[in-house]
């Protein structure tokens, strides 16, 4: 059966993400600008309660995934230190000033992140060259790109989504999110084949998981 990864940017979030079937969390804060790394005190709360996987973003503002040298030694140092309290991953990206994959700096952090897996985040919906980057993403070492398809939404980046899966060839997980939603989750699996999808499982304007909303997501995976 396919999996299904919950953004959350509250610890409430990630117990009721955990509570009604996710198998996964990925932990965030700075929802208005789409996720940047939590507070050590909310990730080590969060450890203790939850028994499923707990990947933890990493990144330091938002705006562009291009940063400086201060901007990324803040990011080594928070792997460093994330690194400690037993998450199962982390979750970035790092783009060039011309959104080509900085392979230096990605490739750093993956190392430094060893032997926890890493996710790839939505930076890749900016690259100019999805095959291409693609590749680069792989020979960085990510396990998992996080993906619309490069386009606003799943829904419209369906086509890319399901050229990118048949691409990875299992090389790399193809991971659909950005606007899934349970009333659109069978149409993207259908069309995709992905084997994991993400969701904030957000409804009507809150900060906080809908329980009923990740229920039905994952009810619908096969």
């Amino acid at each position: 059966m396919a999996k299904l990864e919950i953004a959350c940017f509250n610890l409430e979030s990630a117990i009721i993400a955990q509570e009604h079937g996710a198998d996964r969390v990925e932990l965030c804060d700075g929802i208005a600008v789409g996720g940047t790394t939590p507070s050590l005190e909310i990730v080590q709360r969060a450890r203790k309660e939850l028994s499923i996987d707990l990947y933890v973003m990493i990144r330091p503002r938002g705006g562009d995934f291009a940063y400086t040298e201060a901007e990324f030694t803040q990011m080594k140092s928070d792997v460093e230190i994330l690194k400690k309290e037993n998450v199962d991953g982390f979750v970035f990206g790092i783009l060039n000033e011309d959104k080509t994959i900085n392979l230096e700096q990605n490739r750093l952090l993956v190392d430094l992140a060893k032997p926890f897996p890493c996710t790839f985040h939505r930076a890749f919906d900016e690259v100019e060259n999805a095959f291409e980057s693609l590749e680069d993403i792989i020979a960085c070492g990510f396990k998992t790109i996080l993906t619309s398809g490069q386009k606003p939404n799943v829904s419209e980046g369906m086509h890319r989504l399901a050229e990118l899966v048949f691409k990875a060839d299992n090389r790399i997980v193809i991971m659909p999110g950005g606007g899934l939603r349970s009333t659109n989750i069978e149409t993207i699996q259908q069309n995709t084949q992905a084997v994991f999808y993400h969701s904030s499982a957000i409804t009507h304007g809150s900060e906080v998981t809908s329980a009923i909303e990740v229920q039905v997501l994952k009810s619908k995976l096969s």
